[in-house]
């Protein structure tokens, strides 16, 4: 597998992006999707993931309520919609893909996602 991610750029507190990420390859379905984010000088951070199926999702505290990842396999494409933007959401965002197919358990660490983007950069203005 390999990622792109796109639709990153500059948007104002309160206001809105979708993140795409486009994956080659054949085994996209197979495989669980997350988005992590990186501010520099700090750790890369969980943001949200997806189940290969698209039946689970799992988010991290700071965007819960706020952002929805989801996933379109006949596109072989993963979404970041992210809605309520703040000025701490300012980050490079990075997709990434599982190590494993069909894996029966979510995973939110960076540990378990090998598979990685170039990032796209988030930039919000207060």
């Amino acid at each position: 597998v390999r990622l792109e991610e796109s639709g990153g750029g500059l948007v104002q507190a309160g206001g809105s992006l979708r993140l795409s990420c486009a994956a080659s390859g054949r085994t996209f379905s197979m495989t669980d999707m997350a988005w992590f984010r990186q501010d520099p000088g700090k750790e890369r951070e969980f943001v949200a993931a997806i189940a290969w199926s698209g039946d689970s999702t799992h988010y991290g505290n700071s965007v819960k309520g706020r952002f929805t990842i989801s996933r379109d396999n006949a596109k072989n494409t993963v979404y970041l919609q992210m809605n309520g933007l703040k000025p701490e959401d300012t980050a490079v965002y990075y997709c990434a893909a599982g190590s494993g197919y069909y894996s029966q358990v979510l995973y939110y660490t960076i540990d378990k996602y090998s598979v990685w983007g170039q990032g796209t950069q988030v930039t919000v203005s207060s």
